[in-house]
């Protein structure tokens, strides 16, 4: 479960992180090294461009130099894997994604043309959206991709580079109204013929996914495996059937390769716990046996103590409306020791947190199990998680094995130190309505968010139990299942930030922290926000309607005692809280029914509340915030150019060195992986 950044002022993130030394390396004097690092970070170009609503961001990896050659080797075999399962996310999104990125790559590389003028810039901002969204569709809103340039233009250019593409494909592109979105959430449509996804082969319909489930899941399980996470659904003589995504099944080309390389790194484990997970995750590569990947998960939530850690597998279910099928990601990380140890007191009163939430006591866990946190750099990134990254994440997602086995936690320290130095001006001044609310947010907001991030993965995707006997949250409460659970995680954040125990446990020096995030999320959520859709258009990403759903649910039901109130300056509409521990109780409210909810999956319940609260805009202030936020210029939404790691090898084939670099120009470096990393036709 994953925490999405979204800029918006006060949530602009910056931690100071400590470059991590390995355990195996002697402590030393590293004062003229720091100064060097810090005079090498003030010269570094952070944004190197910006087109359409992106904003293209480098990120470095303070930490990488302070590995041993063996630890530098696994981040090397580490990031061959996470790219060689890159095709795999393309063509989950859909059908035609893989060739449709090849025929750009060939334009944008080989065509010889004139390269100015208004089609040809559309053409390459339009590749560069479809590079940036692992596909045609927008990675955030799900909506397709329109070009804006004519279909004649894109076939002189595909003529003068020797490409081409079947005419469906062609009409896939350029028809606004064919597979017009990626993941369909409205319920009042077809959730699976309404999805452009490829997660289930065209003409299979909900009611039939609904009945072949019906027909599988074992209720009485408290131990289910993870359903459909890593399988096509596809019709054989009449008959559902999931098509396993394994070595020798679908995506087999990308999977070969990916198991290749766990078994290099398995040469530079840096424990047996680690090098028993490789072993588990290279069997679950090869069975597609989904009871092997809990065996992985079990192992791998239990090894804390390695410097350099992964994930890597098909997790989050965001991309399928049914939420079965888990789109392939892979993060790999350097643990930042100095600053895990500073908010490891999160985790370590998991159960504090656990017996005073709001919650119902029968939903409370009595014994909150192995709950891990720790502020990571990443290495590098693939998959869902790349170029649009999250900045924090929660894993394993089985309710079961959290509840018996624990979960790791983590943030992502140095995305979210990137996104803070790319960030010029802000939206804070434009949408906070005081100078009071302006200083406190300056004052705050950068502890603020770090404390919501690991609270909400920490504490709050770790929180609450099932009643006995409910299926989960994919099963009953189905495409509502991914917003509940980020509206879950968040109020526990929320309902917390303004406990005087975080005060107690040195986390924050003063309330004034959690008001400070009290008034960026409601700022957020209330507008700032909207800024990400396009006008006409409600919400459809999970972690927005989330957003909305908290946000307006608390404005309403606490109207009568004006918490927070609407008000009006110089033409311009802000959201101002009056009472921030009255909002604490709202929070509570809703945090309670939330869980409830989930607890007992009710379906109509949860319903309700995203329906009424998260999906329709205001379609008023939607327009005014359109307006402000343009004046601004600043692209909503924000991704990442990898780092580049080159490996010296001996004559036998063993990495003797690993090089680091910055590569600053997205598309050469979207090239370079559809030239190394293509192993799907």
């Amino acid at each position: 479960m994953r925490r999405k950044l979204l800029l918006s002022g006060a949530m602009a993130v910056s931690v100071v992180l400590s470059s991590c030394n390995a355990p195996d390396q002697k402590a030393e004097d590293t004062s003229t090294e720091t100064a060097m690092e810090e005079t090498k970070k003030d010269d570094f170009q952070w944004q190197t461009e910006q087109f359409a609503d992106i904003r293209v961001i480098r990120y470095q990896v303070p930490s990488f130099e302070k590995l041993s050659q063996k630890q530098k080797n696994l981040v090397y075999c580490l990031a061959q894997v996470s790219l060689a399962g890159r095709d795999i996310i393309w063509d989950q999104n859909y059908k035609y994604n893989l060739q449709i990125r090849k025929v750009l790559e060939k334009i944008v590389a080989n065509y010889s043309g004139e390269k100015s003028g208004e089609n040809w810039d559309n053409f390459l901002v339009y590749a560069k959206r479809v590079f940036f969204s692992n596909g045609i569709h927008h990675h955030y809103s799900m909506s397709k991709i329109n070009p804006s340039f004519p279909q004649t233009y894109f076939e002189e250019l595909m003529i003068n580079t020797g490409a081409s593409l079947p005419a469906e494909v062609l009409t896939a592109m350029f028809d606004p109204s064919v597979d017009a979105k990626r993941v369909n959430l409205d319920s009042k449509k077809d959730l699976i013929a309404g999805s452009a996804n490829n997660f289930y082969e065209d003409g299979i319909t909900n009611k039939e996914v609904d009945a072949y489930y019906a027909n599988v899941i074992d209720k009485n399980d408290g131990e289910p495996i993870s359903y459909g996470l890593n399988s096509t659904m596809v019709k054989k003589d009449g008959k559902l059937m999931e098509d396993v995504w394994k070595t020798d099944g679908r995506y087999g080309g990308a999977i070969q390769e990916m198991v290749k390389w766990l078994t290099e790194a398995k040469k530079y484990a840096e424990s047996e716990s680690m090098n028993k997970g490789f072993d588990l995750l290279i069997k679950y590569y090869q069975t597609g046996d989904l009871k092997v990947w809990d065996e992985y998960n079990i192992v791998w939530a239990s090894t804390t103590s390695d410097a350099i850690d992964y994930i890597n597998g098909f997790i989050e279910v965001y991309g399928d409306a049914k939420g079965f099928r888990g789109t392939y990601e892979s993060i790999i990380q350097i643990s930042d020791f100095d600053a895990s140890e500073r908010m490891k007191v999160v985790a370590d009163n998991a159960q504090y947190f656990e017996d005073n939430s709001s919650i119902m006591d029968e939903h409370k866990k009595e014994n909150v199990t192995g709950v891990s946190y720790k502020v990571v750099n990443v290495a590098i990134e693939s998959g869902d998680a790349s170029p649009s990254t999250p900045i924090g994440v929660n894993l394993p997602n089985a309710n079961w094995i959290r509840a018996k086995h624990g979960s790791k936690s983590v943030s992502l320290g140095n995305i979210v130190e990137a996104y803070d130095n790319s960030s010029g001006a802000s939206y804070l001044e434009e949408f906070a309505y005081s100078q009071e609310e302006i200083d406190r947010a300056k004052a705050h907001s950068k502890i603020a968010s770090k404390l919501h991030t690991a609270l909400h993965e920490v504490i709050g995707h770790a929180s609450g139990k099932l009643n006995p006997g409910v299926g989960t949250p994919k099963e009953t409460l189905v495409n509502y299942a991914s917003t509940l659970e980020e509206a879950r995680a968040d109020l526990v954040a929320l309902f917390y930030l303004m406990d005087p125990k975080l005060v107690e446990l040195g986390l924050m020096e003063s309330l004034e922290v959690g008001k400070a995030e009290y008034d960026s999320y409601i700022r957020n959520g209330m507008m700032v926000q909207m800024r990400r859709i396009e006008e006409g258009e409600n919400i459809e990403e999970a972690h927005m309607r989330n957003r909305q759903l908290v946000a307006k649910w608390v404005f309403e039901k606490g109207a009568t005692e004006n918490v927070v109130e609407r008000k009006q300056k110089d033409g311009k509409t802000f959201f101002v809280i009056n009472d921030y521990d009255k909002l604490k109780i709202l929070f509570g409210d809703l945090l309670r029914e939330i869980q409830r909810i989930k607890s007992e999956g009710d379906f109509e319940a949860g319903m309700a509340l995203v329906e009424n609260y998260g999906v329709l805009v205001d379609k008023e202030l939607h327009l005014e915030v359109l307006k402000r936020s343009e004046s601004l210029g600043i692209a909503p939404y924000g991704g990442f150019i990898n780092p580049n790691y080159e490996a010296t090898m001996d004559e036998n084939g063993n990495i003797t060195d690993v090089k680091i670099s910055y590569p600053d120009d997205f598309v050469v470096q979207m090239l370079y992986y559809g030239n190394n990393y293509s192993f799907l036709n």
